[in-house]
């Protein structure tokens, strides 16, 4: 194993499972990861290969059939699959936030109905909280839910799902005005169940199509229409209404974990494409990497890397630990996503005129890395949400 982005102290069943994912990147999803991106095309056989290997059910608890492992497994699989090819990483995030949340906050009937099909990956989940008019500001959500005797009609227009189309469950959130007035105690968290596909997937839930981007590609990114969704009240989450805010920013802060270990293993990767490549270029006699100017680019780049894996690990582990870990959680996403913007950014330059031609992957990873300053909350939010809680921490007495 290469020297950077180690982890201390893991257990052999976690050395075992990672040494498993890494040999199923390198040889299932590296050497097919650019034609499957340039191509916008949905990674169907590495799909199989992730549900072969359980990693649907990584922490997903025994009982229902999955592996029951912690969030810093999960977090150094997504490292590992991310080096690989970011999107599939994605297809993974947004159905281990709905199944963590369902094993954290559903009923037992609930946990019953969806976890053990969820653990196999026959049912496979998407996330959904942003509108078209709003992104990290959730108290001003306008999709509604209205109760009609023993079931809710939901109405309102929902943005950004990734595997909007593929899954076939979704855990929405949508207003109820059931309980307090105040716009954090209103929100009601819906597992909604569809078909997979596009157009009316259940009567009155419209996915009009994919959502075009610069990256993030091969993963169906959509939005979701409702119009009079019948929804029963026993798939409100929790089987209580009114607390689906705390469910939701449960699963983001699990799902910011996951967003730095993805921008970790992105610029693991870019760090390995540009110290490779350094080696083999030559300029004015001798190859790149004996210049000083690359190996000052080189010494940034892996610092870069390993600050941020250990950031992540710290987070995985206080959340692991049963401790708060939204201040970790903010910091690790919010390095890990910066520097993995900034690693890509100096491995896109040592590849010269050669990082802008698609033949060569760096030119992937650049259009990737954008995304993760953005998912699971800006790089502003989580300043925020860490001057805040620092602010608690550091009161003056």
């Amino acid at each position: 194993m290469a020297r950077l982005a180690r982890t201390e102290g893991l257990t052999d069943i976690q050395q075992e499972i990672l040494a498993t994912v890494r040999t199923f990147v390198e040889r299932e999803i590296i050497p097919v990861a650019t034609e499957l991106e340039h191509a916008d095309e949905y990674p169907t056989e590495i799909v199989k290969g992730m549900a072969e290997l359980g990693l649907f059910g990584l922490m997903i608890p025994e009982e229902f059939g999955g592996l029951g492992e912690s969030l810093l497994t999960y977090a150094l699989v997504v490292e590992e699959i991310a080096r690989g090819w970011m999107s599939v990483s994605g297809i993974l995030n947004t159905h281990f936030i709905v199944a963590y949340m369902i094993k954290q906050h559903g009923t037992a009937e609930q946990q019953a109905a969806f976890l053990p099909e969820m653990a196999e990956g026959r049912v496979r989940a998407a996330f959904s909280m942003s509108e078209p008019g709003l992104g990290s500001d959730v108290a001003a959500i306008s999709t509604k839910g209205v109760r009609d005797g023993s079931d809710y009609l939901i109405t309102g227009q929902k943005m950004w799902l990734t595997n909007g189309a593929t899954a076939n469950l979704v855990a929405l959130l949508a207003r109820t005005d059931e309980g307090a007035e105040t716009p954090y105690k209103n929100l009601t968290t819906f597992l909604i169940e569809k078909e997979p596909g596009f157009g009316e997937t259940r009567p009155g839930l419209t996915v009009p199509g994919k959502i075009q981007k610069m990256g993030y590609k091969g993963v169906d990114t959509t939005e979701l229409v409702l119009d009079q969704v019948r929804v029963p009240a026993d798939r409100v989450l929790g089987g209580t209404p009114g607390r689906g805010f705390a469910h939701m920013m449960d699963g983001v802060e699990v799902g910011r974990v996951n967003v730095a270990a993805r921008a970790c293993g992105i610029a693991l990767r870019a760090f390995e494409l540009g110290i490779a490549y350094a080696q083999q270029r030559s300029a004015f006699g001798k190859p790149i990497a004996q210049h000083q100017a690359i190996q000052f680019k080189l010494a940034d780049m892996a610092t870069k890397v390993e600050a941020a894996h250990q950031m992540m690990v710290r987070a995985a582990r206080t959340k692991d630990a049963g401790q708060r870990n939204d201040l970790e959680a903010g910091m690790a996403k919010y390095l890990a996503a910066e520097y993995c913007k900034e690693v890509v950014e100096d491995s896109f330059r040592i590849h010269g005129g050669y990082g802008y031609s698609k033949e060569y992957e760096i030119e992937r990873l650049y259009r990737e890395a954008p995304m993760l300053l953005i998912g699971e909350g800006t790089s502003e939010i989580q300043r925020m949400i860490i001057g805040r809680r620092l602010l608690e921490e550091y009161k003056l007495r």
